[in-house]
């Protein structure tokens, strides 16, 4: 599977099998405890992995002491997003982690929230060029939580680490004979 889609796949309409195999990807990324116990749910995954859509409602589970999201349920619900998108694009000649976060909460959630994720053509190109060039890099890219009328309430700078396998396998061997050495 080549990382950078042609545009014109992007917007072909699916067929009853790639909308049915997508269903089944919503529904085990919403059984997956990490993403069911946020309280959100992904409603959407574009069949090429490029965009994802999570919703997070103001329910009991999300709910804090003072009646609105809390903060901790909107972190969770959009901590993996990126690593996972990127993770299906890339295939596995790449390592992908989650490395960091910083936080930007703008306003109190008093009702559902929502947060469309996209990774364009031209960060996943950066991805790979980066990448080929270094054999590791970090991108740091935002998702913001807004409710129905678009008022952000919140803001997530997510940093991803991305590596070439071969590159990462490497640097932990050199790591492991490092401490080897520090500790003989």
């Amino acid at each position: 599977m080549s990382p950078t889609p042609d545009a014109t796949t992007t917007r072909a309409k699916p067929t009853v099998r790639t909308a049915l195999r997508m269903f089944v990807y919503r529904q085990l990324f919403n059984l997956w405890p990490c993403v069911r116990g946020t309280g959100g749910r992904v409603v959407y995954i574009a069949p090429d992995f490029m965009r994802l859509k999570v919703r997070l409602p103001l329910s009991w589970r999300t709910r804090n002491a003072v009646g609105t999201i809390f903060g901790g349920s909107m972190f969770a619900a959009t901590d993996p997003m990126f690593m996972l998108m990127l993770h299906r694009l890339l295939g596995k000649e790449y390592v992908v982690w989650d490395k960091g976060c910083t936080v930007r909460f703008k306003r109190p959630a008093t009702r559902t929230l929502y947060a469309d994720i996209r990774i364009t053509p031209s960060m996943l190109a950066e991805v790979c060029e980066a990448v080929a060039a270094h054999g590791e890099a970090d991108f740091t890219w935002t998702i913001r939580l807004e409710d129905e009328a678009g008022v952000v309430h919140a803001e997530f700078d997510r940093t991803l680490y991305v590596a070439d396998k071969a590159f990462y396998k490497d640097k932990q061997r050199a790591r492991a004979a490092a401490a080897a050495t520090a500790t003989a």
